[in-house]
């Protein structure tokens, strides 16, 4: 197996454990604010989605600093890759509870998992293609920083639309609620 594909595979164990801790992180902080920027703060679709991209923003920053001179696209595979879980978790998430009706814990940690998987490996077909024009790297460099800025903006000010919406029928942490 070559190096880059390695630590692709680590980054997958890397997101998906550190994204399972982002979970309970804003409660064993006493709930605080600045932790809810970056944790779950509620049980909504959006607020999962934060397990997802912090984690793989830091694993890019991580990675880069080891494999930068191997491959190609390194900004680029990495936005794609934090783009596609939560992608890929919505749609599935939404796929099987419109069938069922419910959600199933054991369901939701799985498409998580395959989330993240997804997302580690296509990252790794970018990293190993052909290199792409460099304002490719600005282009995702600028919709990191979108999607990282829309993660703490909607977690103070969430629209009232159902993915922001908890089961008991919270949106985010208001504006200087604690």
């Amino acid at each position: 197996m070559n190096r880059i594909l390695r630590w692709e595979l680590l980054g997958i164990f890397f997101v998906f454990s550190l994204g399972a801790l982002l979970h309970f992180v804003f409660e064993w902080s006493g709930e605080s604010p600045l932790v809810g920027a970056f944790a779950s703060v509620n049980e909504s679709v959006w607020e999962h989605f934060k397990q997802g991209f912090w984690p793989m923003v830091l694993w890019a920053a991580i990675e880069y600093r080891f494999i930068r001179g191997e491959v190609n696209n390194i900004l680029i595979a990495k936005t794609v890759a934090v783009y596609l879980i939560p992608t890929v978790t919505a749609l599935i998430f939404y796929g099987y509870t419109s069938i069922t009706g419910e959600e199933v814990l054991i369901v939701d940690i799985l498409i998580f998992a395959a989330a993240v998987a997804v997302g580690q490996l296509v990252s790794y077909k970018i990293l190993t293609s052909g290199k792409l024009p460099g304002y490719m790297n600005w282009v995702g460099l600028v919709m990191i920083i979108a999607l990282g800025s829309a993660m703490i903006l909607f977690t103070f000010n969430p629209p009232e639309l159902p993915i922001f919406q908890d089961p008991n029928g919270f949106y985010g942490i208001p504006f200087g609620a604690r």
